[in-house]
């Protein structure tokens, strides 16, 4: 290939970076590999085309129980993507090799016409196989010579020169390192920095023996988890305290307003559970106008944690101190029903059999891929709801509402950002618009893996996700009863219409013992 046949880029590059560049692909091109090699690199290189061949590779660590590996790879392939053909092309550019010069049995069906520099199919490559060395060592060297094939067959198929390919294994690496950098290894990538509650702290009563307390105990929740017996602890620890043990055909309301219309009422509700009976006993702490003690009991304890609440002695400390919050909640009502307190999150559609689904999977499989597994079975055996969200139609898999601000940008998010925010973190999971695939990977892997499956041919459409904020929603469903649940509970039983619900934020609407700042 005569230099004379080279076209100059928009940033020049120095002669002999050309020359390097003219020569392997003079000696890459004059040599006779045979029809069996060439196919094969044709094929290698149309399987990494818009990254499908490193999906199918994150499916596989999925399998393999490596799904913090697997989201590092795709996270390090998109910032690459993104730099690549965006910065990179923009930037750089210039043009490709000459077709004719190319064996015709190299040629691709279709000749790129995107500028040459960077190779984006070698930067998503080095990305995803570096991002996924991080975290797995022995999985990214399996990946590496893969990685350094679909490098190769960009040259072997005349696609780029050799200064593309280096270029864009260089922004693929880097890619990864800055991920690092950003995200330390070790770190799912749904993970953020947990921020403190921005609520301020209040004087709440205090008690070191649990005078003045009242506390029910959920002894199922958590069960398996091997803990100590909530109700000889608190006996130990607070012996002063009355408590109450959860019996299946309790009722929870007329319980605590039998308590508080005794002679000797208390001054603090206390509960010992998971986030459903917390949430059911925090309804009563606000109808009684008592500050709430919560001991963290169950399997998850999301708002025990949002609260600082750890352990059951962070939260005895914070008894004894007197300190606490005032945090935000929210209330769901259904049309002509009685309204309920919300204390983390409430979500319609799919998601409550999405949950019973994961759970079936979780001990065999492990979180992540129970969470795949469960996503494509429910999507492919769902129907999509029609609703209204404040008076607007949207076909759609789920509508999540969190109380206050959550991440990551997922459809059921599960870190509560802030105590008072006074808002709702709505997040919608659309049908509309997005193949069955691209619901399942959004309800599975959350928004960022949406948004690099939708660069695939046939996944294209816009965001299957939707984020927003809002203090007050009302959501109605044409139908049957569409299914919902709030914090962690799918219900079955709706006290009004099931198919018209209200949701509206109420600021500081709930003391609750915490620790000072």
């Amino acid at each position: 290939m005569a230099a004379s046949g080279r076209p100059s880029r928009r940033i020049p590059i120095p002669a002999r970076i050309k020359r390097a560049d003219e020569a392997v692909a003079a000696r890459i091109n004059a040599r006779t590999t045979g029809r069996a090699s060439d196919t094969f690199w044709t094929l290698l290189t149309r399987a990494a085309n818009h990254g499908k061949l490193w999906f199918a590779a994150a499916g596989v660590l999925m399998l393999l129980g490596k799904p913090r590996a697997a989201f590092r790879g795709l996270a390090s392939l998109g910032i690459a993507s993104l730099v690549a053909n965006v910065v990179g092309k923009r930037l750089v550019g210039g043009d490709r090799p000459a077709l004719t010069s190319i064996p015709v049995s190299r040629r691709l069906q279709r000749s790129p016409t995107s500028p040459s520099f960077p190779s984006g199919h070698t930067a998503s490559a080095a990305a995803f196989a570096t991002g996924v060395a991080l975290e797995a060592p022995l999985a990214g060297a399996a990946l590496a010579p893969l990685a350094a094939g679909v490098g190769y067959s960009r040259l072997h198929t005349g696609a780029h020169w050799l200064s593309d390919v280096v270029g864009g294994a260089a922004i693929g690496a880097g890619a990864a390192l800055a991920l690092r950098a950003a995200l330390p290894v070790g770190k799912a990538l749904t993970e953020a920095r947990r921020e403190p509650p921005t609520a301020r702290t209040i004087d709440l009563p205090a008690s070191t023996d649990g005078d003045g307390l009242f506390v029910v105990v959920n002894r199922s929740s958590g069960a398996g988890l091997g803990r100590p017996d909530a109700v000889e602890l608190l006996r130990d620890r607070l012996p002063r305290a009355q408590m109450h043990v959860l019996q299946e055909a309790d009722d929870l309301a007329a319980l605590i307003d039998a308590r508080t219309a005794s002679d000797d009422p208390p001054r603090i509700l206390g509960v010992s559970g998971g986030d459903g009976t917390v949430a059911a006993v925090a309804h009563q702490a606000r109808r009684a106008d008592l500050p709430l003690l919560v001991l963290p009991g169950g399997t998850f304890n999301h708002f025990a944690k949002a609260a600082l609440l750890d352990t059951v002695d962070v939260a005895l400390a914070a008894l004894s101190a007197g300190t606490g919050r005032e945090v935000d909640v929210a209330e769901l009502a259904f049309a002509g029903g009685e309204p309920k307190t919300v204390l983390n999150t409430a979500s319609v559609g799919i998601y409550p059999a999405f949950v019973a689904e994961r759970e079936r999977h979780e001990k065999r499989l492990g979180k992540p891929l129970a969470a795949l597994v469960a996503a494509i079975r429910v999507v492919r055996r769902g129907t999509p709801l029609d609703v209204e969200l404040d008076g607007r139609r949207r076909r759609v898999w789920s509508v999540f509402v969190g109380v206050d601000r959550y991440y990551p940008v997922t459809v059921a998010p599960i870190e509560r950002r802030r105590l008072d925010d006074g808002l709702l973190d709505v997040r919608v999971l659309f049908a509309d618009g997005t193949p069955r695939t691209r619901g399942a990977v959004a309800l599975a892997l959350g928004g960022t893996a949406d948004a690099l499956v939708a660069r695939l041919p046939v996944l294209q459409g816009p965001p299957a996700i939707d984020q927003y904020t809002t203090d007050d929603l009302t959501i109605a469903a044409a139908g049957d009863d569409p299914g919902y649940a709030h914090d962690g509970e799918a219900s079955t039983h709706t006290p009004g219409d099931p198919k018209r619900l209200r949701l509206r934020v109420l600021p500081g609407a709930l003391r609750v013992y915490s620790p000072g700042e």
